[in-house]
């Protein structure tokens, strides 16, 4: 597979599941817009390292993608400064666990506004240029979770749940202007935020996956990377879970 002459808008591409894409993308010539809410100079670092160990043209914007307004003014932004995107990947998302009980209602707005919202923004900012290109790829982080739902996760789950259902739809809408849409479910993915849980969690964890051992990263990029190829162009309206079998 080869992304040569392709942009790539990755969203939460800093670090984590979302600089893993960034990476694999890069590594098979893809420009890389990297999309994130951190710091300046943690952006800047995560570009430049793609730009000097893949030889590709990389920047950092950051953008609050819940922000309606910062998403379509970054998604303009890309575009003069790239001459285009082929590929969205929607990958930015938090979480704030609480049982329903215990959950404030700051806690649900937070992450549906993020991982939900913040998908919709940035589709809707990129709705009419890959209308007018005929062409182009989008994919969306969701989770199992929101397959199967989570005692604790109820904001996560619907949140994810809702990335399923905007990924069909929107499918749909652009199936006959060449642009697929597809989604992805991770299930346990080793990253910072599940290595700061005890070990005792993350053995549990493991435990319940039929494969016993959580996912990486890269696991779900060579995912994303397959549905961003020539290879998947009759793949639309799909969620593959990468999940060492745990929702099955």
């Amino acid at each position: 597979m080869s992304f040569e002459n392709k942009t790539s808008l990755i969203t939460g591409a800093a670090r984590g599941i979302g600089f893993a894409v960034a990476e694999k993308l890069a590594s098979q010539g893809a420009a890389i817009a990297v999309v994130d809410y951190c710091g300046e100079e943690d952006g800047a670092k995560s570009a430049s390292a793609l730009a000097e160990k893949y030889g590709v043209k990389a920047a950092f914007y950051r953008c609050d993608v819940s922000d309606f307004e910062q998403s379509k003014t970054t998604t303009e932004k890309i575009i003069e400064d790239f001459g285009g995107i082929d590929i969205l990947v929607n990958n930015a998302g938090i979480v704030r666990d609480k049982l329903v009980l215990k959950m404030a209602e700051e806690d649900f707005d937070a992450v549906i506004n993020v991982n939900l919202k913040g998908t919709f923004n940035m589709i809707k900012n990129t709705y009419t240029h890959f209308m007018k290109k005929r062409a182009g790829r989008i994919v969306n982080v969701s989770s199992i979770v929101g397959l199967t739902g989570n005692a604790g996760q109820a904001n996560y789950s619907a949140s994810k749940a809702g990335v399923v259902g905007i990924t069909k739809s929107v499918a749909k809408e652009l199936a006959g202007r060449g642009v697929t849409v597809n989604a992805v479910a991770p299930g346990y993915i080793v990253t910072d935020m599940t290595n700061a849980l005890s070990e005792k969690v993350r053995e549990q964890f493991e435990k319940s996956i039929p494969m016993k051992k959580g996912g990486r990263p890269e696991d779900v990029a060579n995912a994303i990377s397959f549905l961003c190829s020539d290879d998947a162009a009759y793949i639309t309206g799909e969620v593959i879970r990468v999940d060492g079998g745990l929702a099955m």
